[in-house]
Order: C-alpha cells, then sequence, then structure tokens
C-alpha cells in the first residue's frame, strides 16, 4: 500500500480550479520531485497533503488512514508529515535547540534531556550543531533552512512535504539545503519536494511529477523526464528553463 494516495483531488480558489483531479500514489522511501510553470498548483498539492490547504473533492490517505479534518486527530497527522516551507518559520524568541525539542516535548511529549539529545544529532547531521544557543536572527538563511528540516525530523515522521525550500535564499546558501536533502533522501525517508531546482530533481528524486495549469501532465523518472519529454507542456518548460 502507498504511504501517500492521493485520489481524485479538486480545488478551488473562488472561480479559479487550482488542482484538476490529481491522482499520486507515492511509495515509502519514494522521492518525488514537483516541477512545473508558476501557478501550475505545485504548492497547493504539497499543502494539501497535510491540510494547510483544504480541497473540494476527493481523498487523501496517509499510511492507510484518511486526512482527517480537524482537531486532534489533524495534529496528529501534521506530527507524522514533516514540512519545510520557503520561509523558515522558526519562533524568532527561541534558541535554535528550543525551536528544534518545541515539538517533540509538546506534541511528542518527549522528557526534556532526550528531546535535547536527539536536537542535538540532528542539527549536526544538517551541520549546524554549533548554532545550537543562537537565535534564529543570527543565523544566515541557508543556516535557518537546515535548522527547519532538522526540527521537522525531530517529530520522526513518516513523509517530509518541502514547499521551495531553497526560493528564498541567496544563490550560495541553495546548495547547502539541497546537500542536506540529498542526504536525506539516501536515507530512505519518504520526499514530496516542489522545486525549480532541476539538479536536485536529476539527482536525489526517484520521480519527477510535471505539473501545468492545475493538472498533472506527465510522470517519469528523472532521466526519461529530462532526456524524453512526452507532452509539449513539459517539453516547452523545459526548453525555457535548461537553455537558461
Amino acid at each position: 500500500m502507498a504511504l501517500v494516495e492521493i485520489s481524485g483531488v479538486n480545488k478551488h480558489f473562488g472561480d479559479f480550479h487550482a488542482l484538476k483531479d490529481i491522482n499520486l500514489s507515492i511509495e515509502q522511501g519514494e522521492v518525488v520531485v514537483v516541477i512545473g510553470p508558476s501557478g501550475s498548483g505545485k504548492s497547493t498539492l504539497c499543502r494539501t497533503i497535510n491540510r494547510l490547504e483544504t480541497f473540494d473533492e476527493g481523498s487523501i490517505r496517509i499510511d492507510g488512514k484518511p486526512l482527517p479534518e480537524e482537531g486532534k486527530e489533524l495534529a496528529r497527522l501534521r506530527a507524522e508529515v514533516g514540512m519545510v516551507f520557503q520561509s523558515f518559520n522558526l519562533f524568532a524568541h527561541k534558541t535554535i535547540l528550543e525551536n528544534v525539542t518545541l515539538g517533540p516535548i509538546k506534541v511528542r511529549k518527549q522528557k526534556k534531556g532526550e528531546a535535547e539529545a536527539r536536537a542535538r544529532e540532528l542539527l549536526a547531521r544538517v551541520g549546524v550543531d554549533h548554532q545550537a544557543d543562537k537565535y534564529p536572527a543570527q543565523l544566515s538563511g541557508g543556516q535557518q533552512q537546515r535548522v527547519a528540516i532538522a526540527r521537522s525530523l525531530a517529530m520522526d515522521p513518516k513523509v517530509m512535504l518541502f514547499d521551495e525550500p531553497t526560493s528564498a535564499l541567496d544563490p550560495e546558501m541553495i546548495n547547502e539545503v539541497l546537500d542536506v536533502m540529498t542526504g536525506l533522501a539516501k536515507t530512505g525517508m519518504t520526499m514530496v519536494v516542489v522545486t525549480h531546482e532541476m539538479g536536485f530533481a536529476r539527482k536525489a528524486a526517484d520521480r519527477v511529477v510535471f505539473m501545468a495549469d492545475g493538472e498533472l501532465v506527465e510522470q517519469a523518472t528523472p532521466n526519461e523526464f529530462f532526456t524524453n519529454p512526452q507532452s509539449s507542456r513539459a517539453k516547452d518548460f523545459l526548453s525555457k528553463i535548461l537553455t537558461n
């Protein structure tokens, strides 16, 4: 059974049909990279998987269970589904260590010492362990995004969602975040990544999903997609981004 099962999902913003009958299965340990032009529905799709966006029709199941609508069940689901945003969304008034331990202590009810030991291990894994006692404003954007990844991992999620995680970063910081994500992909973490970084898609994805105008147009392995796209939309998209 797929870890994430999206069936017949439709989403409107007023008259705008943002997601059109989306069907997508994601297996455990699979890295799925979602690409496409701006406004194609990529981020909206990503955000429906943990109900940051509601949807009008269809169903989404995580590990066999339908997405809860609200309340405690929804909070529990969000603990199972890590999310890394464009903006890092760290708590400015808490130290890096406190940012990473907050969820495990409050939601997972971990003991403080245990949560801190795990947090330090994760901060070391993403290369910012020496920053544990600083505040977010004292870190670069790339460092803050790596902390955000560690914070999601601290909840021990079943799947990690990345919504354009490098788009707010200066160019020299992008690779440090992508390197962490590539390392994470190699550990067998199930990942859904919305990104404009084609190099990451080529290197780390098991499958590339191409979206345009709210539709899932085609999906293939990175090699197949980049060397032999099937749809005219994908060919057009690739010709624009790969020649620049």
